[in-house]
């Protein structure tokens, strides 16, 4: 059955499409909030901030690696973002998700953090910033059901606004033909190419040596990405311990390669034609 389509609202309080935004789906209670840490005295004042919600921060990696995020909820947001503003150093960007209604108690707070948590660390997109999920809230059943309407709304607004914290980097039911494999110089690596750019799949082996040329820019991001688990020290190489999307094919080929390489014409698929091939020479299977 093909998906249905979904009208989301973003509302810029001030006009300016970069600060403070609240984005919603036209038929649905729950809004996405979205505060720029540089703009968070003005966000205080929202009246949206005021109650329960589940909340997130994110940060970007400065190395390349994972970008960070924490997951919370609050009794009221407002506060709570002033506690992380004096108290966590890596976010820039928080997001609070809120019933228009105020509908939200503690309890759907602690099973949306729950569920957000469990998610977040199966899907692997981001280096979280807590610790274990825990154990599952004891709530009624009803309530499970509302919590799970309001978190897949939650998800939705979260990859519309730019943050897929829930969302695999690559879909594992991928069609062969649409594998590229780079195999330079001892690599031995797959990926796929999709809306995030170009993913890396798990188990690819990027080689060790780095090229003199690259080794000052590719060796602190292979580092940051050892620091977070994506990659892990093997006999030959590297091995990608989960699937980590890149903003762009060659971003990936040099971290695969250990040098500076033309992505496009490096990851090859099983029929030996390139990603250029493919998707911008219009040789698709």
């Amino acid at each position: 059955m093909k998906p249905l389509g979904k009208t989301i609202q973003i509302y810029c309080p001030t006009g300016e499409p970069r600060g403070v935004r609240i984005a919603e789906i036209t038929t649905r209670i729950i809004q996405a909030v979205v505060v720029p840490r540089a703009k968070l005295d003005e966000a205080l004042g929202r009246a949206e901030l005021g109650g329960v919600g589940l909340y997130f921060l994110f940060g970007e990696s400065e190395s390349g690696g994972l970008p960070f995020a924490y997951i919370g909820e609050a009794e009221d947001c407002c506060v709570r973002f002033k506690q992380h503003n004096k108290n966590k150093d890596f976010w820039n960007i928080a997001v609070a998700i809120v019933s228009r209604t105020g509908s939200f108690t503690k309890a759907h707070g602690k099973l949306l953090e729950w569920l957000a948590i469990d998610k977040a660390y199966k899907a692997g997109r981001y280096q979280l910033d807590n610790g274990n999920a825990g154990g599952e809230p004891n709530v009624p059943e009803w309530m499970q059901a509302d919590v799970a309407e309001v978190f897949e709304t939650a998800e939705v607004l979260l990859n519309t606004l730019g943050f897929p914290i829930f969302e695999p980097a690559a879909n594992r039911a991928t069609d062969a033909d649409a594998i590229f494999y780079c195999r330079r110089g001892g690599a031995d690596a797959r990926g796929v190419y999709n809306e995030e750019g170009f993913v890396v799949l798990k188990g690819s082996l990027a080689r060790r040596a780095t090229t003199s040329s690259s080794h000052d820019t590719i060796g602190p991001k292979r580092e940051e990405l050892v620091g977070s688990g994506v990659l892990v020290s093997a006999k030959d190489g590297y091995r990608f311990e989960r699937d980590m999307a890149f903003s762009s094919p060659s971003a990936a080929a040099a971290i695969v390669t250990g040098g500076s390489a033309n992505g496009w014409v490096e990851w090859k698929n099983s029929k030996g034609l390139t990603l250029d091939e493919v998707y911008r020479k219009g040789n698709k299977p």
